[in-house]
């Protein structure tokens, strides 16, 4: 039986007059805008999660990209939008099931539907307009789709989006976006003062007249929504929310950049870490820095290879297929010993993959993807935060140890919105001036210390300083040596560095208790679900603790020891690994997880592992459902 579609309009209101809406009262909600792709609805629930969150609400938002750039109209694989996560305290995924949705046509609406990405009783507010289409196939469509949704048991309430704002806009695409931000605005009750500040400051380089029609689209959301809905929801807000900074991953990397005192990003667009370049573009040439858009990806690390060497502080940003490219670069980074940073924001592979989905799969080709011993420091921020502080860690690690380091964010950092506390710059973070001094009579441009591997940093322009760098073996003089003590003894420094840094690493901290049934252990974007998936089990009397890994290039020292106090250890990661019982799979062939391949080489402990490769952040609830599933003995 097809579904029922509580219409409201002028006189049609669902339920109780406005000034008596039911308030839903809750700690934590979750709200998706999806909409065709090119409607606005990204653009929608930014500015809705920027204004929760300068009003003391925890945010965390995820972006909904459609694999293609433009995809059909109304179809249910073309879904693009935004989930905003909302809660009382401080946010860290994207949560479970939406509890809000607001849709732009029936079928985006099917299909977050059909990847159970809605809570059983879920309010959807949907564009009405196709119910009463001219074309017979789109008036078929929202019938089937209201069948099939009929039986899921939410509550869809109709919205004539598309006739009200056709009264401000010619074309309604252009103006959805900011209706349904007054629908959020009202729902929510959130200050529409701020709501507009933050709408100019989103379209601060449009003329006034744009703006103006927005604050116009804006308010008659408020005023629909007042009028016609008899719900709203209340999560509590911080009554001191502190001096924070709202943004996403990709923007914290760019100001870590700025902060850190690098010189030179040298880029060549690719999904999704274009817009740190973006970022950068706006800000950069104010501090002294420059964005250069190479021709290729190769030519990108090259660029920055050669700023790095003549004494800049540079770096250069991709996703994994830019990272394949740029392989033949990055040993030659290791081999000169050229400090050089990379960002790698990983997306679903392999090949061009899933260029708009988030995956953790370019660990082992961060580690070892280039030819021969090539060591290098990798390290991934598990939080937007940390993207910022990252860059800065990275800018030092890469000068001081003279090495690659690499940066793996991912799509799930990159789009995601969440506030932190505002940093306060230190000089400290910059690099000085680079050291132009008479190198000492003697010295060599590889004169590595036999207990660290580490050595002077000879910068074009030092007098005494002249030499040759090739990308072929070398001795302490730079001179191509291809003898076998040579080769050896260069080896042996290159790598021994990565062991005096971990000799300044501290083990890593465990949530929870420091032993147990089960230990789960992360890395990246994955920690905020994984720790609340622990707090919950630990809630139900579960023996489980977790930890996070920083650094994986080198591992965080006292790990074989952590793992040891614990009856089994788990990661829980985005990438693919065999399920133990799939066909044909044995305990010696099983493809596992690519951190728990890199724990069990390294500790030598049986480091079970528990992934996903869905192109969505986990969800604390399958994680939970996992430790369950994997107690030692079963759960209780």
């Amino acid at each position: 039986m097809a579904m029922k579609l509580q219409t409201v309009g002028p006189g049609k209101s669902p339920g109780a007059a406005a000034g008596s809406a039911r308030v839903h009262r809750t700690r934590d909600h979750s709200v998706e805008i999806v909409s065709d792709s090119g409607e606005g609805a990204q653009k929608c629930g930014q500015i809705f999660g920027a204004v929760s969150a300068k009003m003391g609400n925890g945010v965390w938002t995820v972006e909904i990209i459609p694999a293609e750039v433009e995809p059909p109209p109304r179809s249910i694989a073309g879904a693009s939008g935004i989930r905003i996560r909302l809660g009382d305290g401080p946010v860290t995924n994207w949560g479970d099931e939406t509890d809000l949705v607001m849709a732009f046509n029936e079928q985006v609406l099917l299909g977050r539907h059909r990847l159970n990405a809605l809570a059983p009783g879920a309010t959807i507010l949907l564009e009405d307009q196709w119910a009463t289409h001219p074309d017979d196939a789109v008036r078929a469509q929202w019938d089937a789709a209201m069948e099939e949704l009929g039986e899921a048991g939410y509550r869809i309430i109709g919205v004539p989006m598309e006739e009200i704002c056709l009264t401000q806009v010619e074309n309604a695409r252009k103006g959805k976006n900011m209706f349904a931000l007054g629908l959020l605005t009202w729902i929510f009750e959130r200050d529409v003062d701020r709501v507009k500040e933050q709408i100019a400051h989103t379209f601060r380089t449009k003329p006034q007249k744009v703006v103006d029609k927005n604050f116009a689209l804006l308010e008659l959301g408020v005023q629909w929504a007042g009028e016609n809905l008899d719900f709203r929801v209340e999560v509590p807000t911080a009554t001191e929310v502190g001096d924070l900074v709202v943004m996403n991953g990709n923007e914290a990397i760019a100001l870590g950049a700025v902060a850190s005192g690098m010189e030179l990003a040298a880029m060549y667009p690719i999904t999704p870490a274009t817009s740190v370049s973006h970022h950068l573009g706006e800000v950069f040439e104010r501090f002294g820095g420059i964005v250069h858009q190479a021709e290729d990806e190769i030519a990108a690390a090259g660029v920055a290879i050669g700023a790095s060497y003549a004494g800049k502080c540079a770096f250069t940003i991709t996703s994994g297929p830019g990272l394949a490219l740029k392989t033949e670069f990055l040993g030659l980074a290791v081999m000169t010993e050229t400090p050089l940073v990379l960002v790698d924001v990983q997306r679903g592979g392999p090949s061009t993959g899933l260029p708009t989905k988030v995956e953790q799969s370019d660990l082992l080709a961060a580690l070892f993807g280039q030819p021969g011993d090539a060591p290098k420091i990798v390290l991934a921020p598990a939080t937007i935060e940390e993207c910022f502080h990252a860059m800065i860690t990275a800018r030092r690690l890469a000068e001081i140890f003279r090495t690659v380091v690499i940066v793996l964010s991912d799509a799930n950092l990159a789009t995601g919105v969440a506030p932190f506390p505002r940093p306060e710059a230190r000089e400290a973070w910059q690099a000085g001036p680079p050291d132009q001094s008479a190198v000492p009579e003697q010295g060599r441009p590889y004169d590595w210390d036999p207990r660290t591997g580490l050595s002077d940093r000879f910068i074009p322009g030092r007098p005494g300083g002249m030499h040759t760098v090739t990308g072929l073996a070398h001795d302490e003089r730079s001179k191509v040596a291809y003898d076998s003590a040579s080769n050896q003894r260069a080896s042996e420094m290159r790598s021994r560095k990565l062991a005096a840094f971990q000799s300044t690493l501290l083990p890593p901290e465990i949530n929870g208790a420091d032993s147990g049934d089960l230990l789960i252990v992360g890395w990246g974007s994955t920690r905020g679900a994984i720790e609340e998936a622990v707090e919950r089990c630990r809630g139900e009397g579960l023996a489980v603790s977790s930890l996070h890994l920083t650094f994986l290039s080198p591992l965080e020292p006292g790990l074989t020891e952590i793992f040891k106090r614990f009856r089994k250890v788990m990661t829980v990661e985005i990438n693919y690994s065999d399920r133990a019982d799939a066909p044909f799979v044995t305990s010696e062939n099983r493809r596992r997880g690519q951190l728990s391949w890199l724990l069990r080489a390294t500790t030598l402990v049986d480091v079970d592992c528990w992934t996903r490769v869905l192109g969505e952040p986990l969800r604390p609830s399958a994680i939970a459902r996992a430790i369950r599933e994997n107690l030692p003995g079963g759960a209780p």
